[in-house]
């Protein structure tokens, strides 16, 4: 089973520019995109559907054009939810939640704490909410968890990181709940797979040839519950893709 999540950083800017062909490419059985930036009506017909896959699209009630996470999905999901079940977490498009024959699937767009000390707050309210839902579900079945989380984990997680240990994304109290998710028994795929593997980044700015000077962050993840831990087979970031600021990540799994 070949899973990929990407932040196309807006989905109708990715098909103008081609760079949607990937899929066709990567023969994926689930592709999560997050920041899709639209609507579903607002994306022509033959780019928003995929034969063979169910497509769950969920935009940003809020706020049109923002956030926005869709996902293409060759299994058939046994079940779709939108959204966190608490309001304060609701209406900015960040999560689908497919259940899935083995496991709990969740495509997430984590908020982004840099715009001010309010947002900050959001997104650590929302960590906490999202990660006592996927527990409360994780007792059915496992969990499987990709996004762009918006932390970098670690100091090798990005290329300055005494640069950044001021600024919301490499903050301790985001890292440190990361390190709750781990304790609670999630596996970062990734690192499962390749250890202290240095330069391995999944976002560049697109200032000052950040991507050309390889000066990134890792913070799109694939997580899978401790069950799963046997079952991944690959994990992987395709650095090459361009066609956003993000680049896709991979994970495999083999039942």
């Amino acid at each position: 089973m070949h899973l990929y999540s990407w932040n196309v950083n807006g989905f109708r800017a990715l098909c103008a520019s081609g760079g949607w062909s990937w899929f066709k490419d990567v023969n994926a059985d689930i592709v999560a995109l997050q920041e899709v930036k639209a609507e579903l009506t607002d994306v022509p017909e033959d780019q928003r559907s995929a034969p063979g896959y169910h497509v769950s699209w969920f935009a940003a009630a809020k706020k049109r054009g923002y956030s926005g996470v869709a996902t293409f999905s060759r299994i058939q999901p046994l079940a779709v939810n939108f959204d966190l079940p608490q309001a304060p977490w609701q209406g900015e498009g960040r999560l689908i939640h497919l259940e899935l024959p083995q496991f709990h699937f969740f495509n997430v767009y984590f908020p982004n704490g840099q715009m001010n000390e309010e947002r900050l707050n959001y997104k650590l309210g929302y960590y906490d909410a999202f990660l006592r839902h996927a527990e409360n579900l994780r007792k059915s079945k496992p969990i499987v968890v990709c996004g762009d989380f918006n932390t970098a984990h670690r100091p090798i997680d990005l290329a300055r990181p005494k640069e950044n240990e001021k600024y919301s994304g490499f903050l301790p109290i985001e890292r440190a709940w990361l390190d709750r998710v781990i304790a609670c028994g999630y596996v970062d795929t990734f690192r499962l797979l390749h250890g202290d593997l240095a330069g391995a980044y999944s976002w560049w700015s697109y200032r000052a040839r950040a991507r050309q000077t390889n000066t990134g962050w890792r913070i799109d993840y694939f997580f899978v519950s401790e069950e799963l831990k046997d079952k991944v087979k690959n994990a992987w970031i395709d650095a090459a893709v361009g066609g956003s600021d993000h680049c896709p990540v991979g994970l495999e799994l083999d039942f």
